[in-house]
Order: structure tokens, then C-alpha cells, then sequence
């Protein structure tokens, strides 16, 4: 074994098959920040998103003030992005304002007791023990044209200002009340802005994912015939907990045979509990969460039959086919496209080259499921409403999620669908994959031929 940072350790992996491909689907494990080091990066890079995100946000808006209110276990999902790394909540009621002062930049306080991080406490309660009466004072000191609050039809993640707290908020401003809007495109567009210094990083913390799904499809992890689906599903909870890391969402392992005709989308496969077999086509769905930002991946694997040593041809197909769907999709990103406009254009190509695509891909970063527009939706293969009308941006995440039907004449001419997501980014001109992207198959078996 050897020996990575802050103790953690990393087993050894068999591989089998081609080795160059094999080698490409088990990358090493990068090294893992211990957690004091990975909350002052966090810490840093909220400070500079701050300094240079929300003017950019705020005079796009055209927005003079921008006021979140959140309160302990209660909080705005904008909000718990703007946190210090070891706040792991916000603190009794914590109001953050934001004003943009023209030239002298954009001001932000915390009506807190206390700073919030980057935010100074503009509140001493003392002088003062009404925190509404004191947010009313700020904004009576400003006289902002317009106070923006996160409130949204469509996204959730934009939409964290509770009815308590926002007539609560009314009430304080009294004729300034008349000055609010309701935006969204603000929350949004804080949480699915990527900045210089994240995407330094972003490679690798999809790299780690890549790494962890390839030592559980292998022969290290997985013995046909003896391994349950949900055995392997366990074991990257295990492995991820052992990295000290989190995941945002329980992974699953699904299994596609010849004769079960259960590709069906809502299934993915045959009961998870059933033993794992030679010839098996696996999936897996998986997501990490670290420094704050989440992977979302989904890998397949095949299980080498006695004398094998690759996948059978149809099956190769059928991976290809769906990364045709991928290159279909990634040639219609253009900024200031909406997300229904993507989604058409690339199931125009795709269907036009003979593909069966269904495509649902969504943004990615401080969540799995980011704020942005859609890119289709699995049961929706039509313009999505509302979240599929908002405009596709540069400097966003993505994980392209999709999958394409293929019958593979191996297997008698079985439908098999082929599932794929990677982490992805758009720069406003491209999109490249974080850390490449899945177009030969994790072999397991060979070891024990």
C-alpha cells in the first residue's frame, strides 16, 4: 500500500484487458488535503468570488442592494454557500447585505453580532437590540433604487427566503418595502458561476471520483458470483467515508444480463441485491463531495466470461453510441442559448445520425443538481418549463447526463441502455471534460481466469 497525505491509504488495483484503456479508467488516487487545509482553501475562495463574482452579478441585475436572510438549520442554500468553511450552519437569524457603491465597489455586511466571515457585523446590539430595526437603519443610510431578495418559480436553490422571514423583512422596511424584487438570476448565477481558482481544482476532485469507481470495478472489489450489487454499493459508501469525504447522494450499482429485459430508466437494471455475473453489463451512479463542490458520474463496467478479454463488439457499440449522444450534445453549448434550445438542437443531430438518445443534463458545482437551466429531463424529451428556459452561461459546470438505447445482436438483439455522465466545463466557446470521459469499459474478471 502507499501512503497518501493527512493518513489515508490507497489499495492497490487489479486491472485486466487492454492495458492503456485500463489504465485511463483506474487513475491514481490524488492526494486528499487534510481538513484544516481544506477549509482555508474554501475560505479563500469564497473571499474571492465575493471580490469578484457579485459585482459582475449585481450590475448584470441591475440590482443596488441584494439582502439574504437565513436562520440556523433553516438556511438559504445561497446563504450556506457564503459561510465560513467551519460554520457548518448559520447562527440565530444571519443577514447578509450586499450594496453596490458604483466605483467604490460593492459593499457586503453580516446584521449579525458578530463579522460572518468576510462579511464585517454592521450590528452592535447593545446600542441597538432590534436586528430589524437595525437592517432598516442600513438601508435607510444607502436609500438603494432596488433591494433584490432570493426568491424564484422555478429553482429551488434560488429560492431561499422564507414567508416568515420575508414578511418579517416588509414589515422592517416599511415604504422601502415597495423597492424590493423578487430576482433569482442572482442566486443562480452565484451558484453556478465557476471561478479561475475552483477550476484549478475541479479536475481533480472529479479525477478522485474517477479513482474510486475504478478500484470498485476491478477485481480487487468485485468477485463474480459472490458480489451482490448492493455488497458494491456499500463498499463506496465505505471508501468514500474512509477518505473522509462526503457523498451527496447514496450511490447505486444496477445490472444489466442478457434476458432481462429491464433497461427501463426507472429500474436501471435487475434487484440490487442479485449476485453479480460473468458477462454482466454494470452501472454505476456516483457523486463526491469535496472543497465544497460535487462530482456526478456514472461508469459502466463488464464482467469478462470465461476466455474473454474485452467486451463483446455490440457492447462496444453501444458505449460509442452513447458518447456520440455526449459529442451531439456538447456542439450545441452557446452562451446565451436557453436550455430547451440545447436540448432540441442536439437531439436534432443525434436522431439525425441514427441515435436513440434521451438526454438530462444539468448543471453542477456547490450542488449535484446545480442552479441553472435544465437540458432535458429523463420522463421530458420536450422544452422543459421554466427551469429550461433560463440561459446557458460561461464559467458554469456541468455534468452531461444522458444515455443512449443500442440492441446488441450478442445478446439477440436485446435493447441495452447506456448510461453515461461526466463532469464538464463551458467556458462560453467549448466544452472540455474535467478529467476525460468514459469510452472503454472497466473489465473485472480477469484475474480469475
Amino acid at each position: 500500500m502507499r501512503k497518501m497525505a493527512a493518513g489515508l491509504f490507497l489499495t492497490g488495483v487489479l486491472t485486466a484487458g487492454p492495458a492503456v484503456a485500463q489504465e485511463a479508467l483506474n487513475p491514481a488516487l490524488p492526494e486528499i488535503l487534510p481538513l484544516a487545509e481544506r477549509a482555508a482553501l474554501e475560505d479563500a475562495w469564497l473571499e474571492n468570488r465575493l471580490d469578484t463574482v457579485i459585482p459582475q452579478l449585481m450590475r448584470r441585475e441591475g440590482v443596488d442592494m441584494w439582502i439574504l436572510v437565513a436562520r440556523e438549520y433553516n438556511e438559504d442554500p445561497v446563504v450556506e454557500t457564503m459561510l465560513p468553511a467551519t460554520w457548518l450552519a448559520a447562527r440565530r437569524r444571519t443577514v447578509l447585505i450586499f450594496h453596490d457603491r458604483g466605483e467604490a465597489g460593492v459593499e457586503r455586511l453580516a446584521v449579525a453580532r458578530y463579522p460572518v466571515g468576510p462579511f464585517p457585523s454592521a450590528w452592535d446590539a447593545d446600542a441597538e437590540p432590534d436586528q430589524w430595526r437595525r437592517i432598516r437603519e442600513i438601508i435607510e443610510e444607502r436609500d438603494p433604487e432596488t433591494i433584490a431578495v432570493n426568491v424564484s418559480e422555478h429553482v429551488a436553490l434560488a429560492d431561499g427566503l422564507s414567508m416568515g422571514e420575508g414578511e418579517a423583512l416588509e414589515t422592517a422596511l416599511g415604504d422601502y418595502a415597495d423597492r424590493i424584487v423578487r430576482n433569482d438570476r442572482l442566486g443562480i448565477g452565484w451558484l453556478e458561476t465557476r471561478t479561475e481558482a475552483e477550476m484549478e481544482v475541479y479536475p481533480t476532485i472529479v479525477r478522485i471520483a474517477h479513482a474510486i469507481i475504478g478500484e470498485g470495478f476491478s477485481d480487487a472489489v468485485v468477485t463474480p458470483g459472490e458480489t451482490t450489487a448492493e455488497d458494491l454499493v456499500w463498499w463506496y459508501r465505505e471508501r468514500i467515508a474512509g477518505l473522509k469525504l462526503d457523498t451527496w447522494f447514496h450511490p447505486s450499482v444496477n445490472i444489466q444480463r442478457p434476458g432481462a429485459e429491464t433497461f427501463a430508466i426507472e429500474t436501471m437494471g435487475i434487484e440490487r441485491a442479485n449476485t453479480i455475473q460473468r458477462g454482466d453489463l454494470l452501472h454505476v451512479d456516483f457523486g463526491i463531495d469535496y472543497l465544497g463542490l460535487k462530482t456526478d458520474t456514472q461508469h459502466h463496467a463488464y464482467v469478462l466470461k470465461e476466455g474473454e478479454t474485452d467486451a463483446p463488439d455490440g457492447l462496444k457499440a453501444g458505449l460509442a453510441a452513447a458518447n456520440a449522444v455526449q459529442d451531439a450534445l456538447t456542439a450545441e453549448f452557446r452562451a446565451g442559448r436557453t436550455g430547451n434550445e440545447v436540448l432540441m438542437a442536439a437531439r436534432e443531430t443525434a436522431l439525425a445520425q441514427g441515435l436513440n438518445p434521451t438526454i438530462y443534463t444539468h448543471p453542477i458545482g456547490y450542488h449535484g443538481h446545480g442552479a441553472g437551466p435544465w437540458i432535458g429531463m429523463w420522463e421530458r424529451q420536450a422544452p422543459v418549463p421554466g427551469k429550461g428556459e433560463y440561459l446557458v452561461r460561461p464559467d458554469t459546470a456541468w455534468s452531461i447526463e444522458l444515455n443512449a438505447q443500442y440492441d446488441v445482436p450478442e445478446w439477440g438483439g436485446q435493447t441495452v441502455r447506456f448510461m453515461l455522465e461526466e463532469d464538464a466545463y463551458f467556458d462560453g466557446r467549448t466544452v472540455r471534460y474535467l478529467d476525460g470521459r468514459q469510452d472503454g469499459f472497466h473489465l473485472i474478471g480477469a484475474s480469475a481466469q
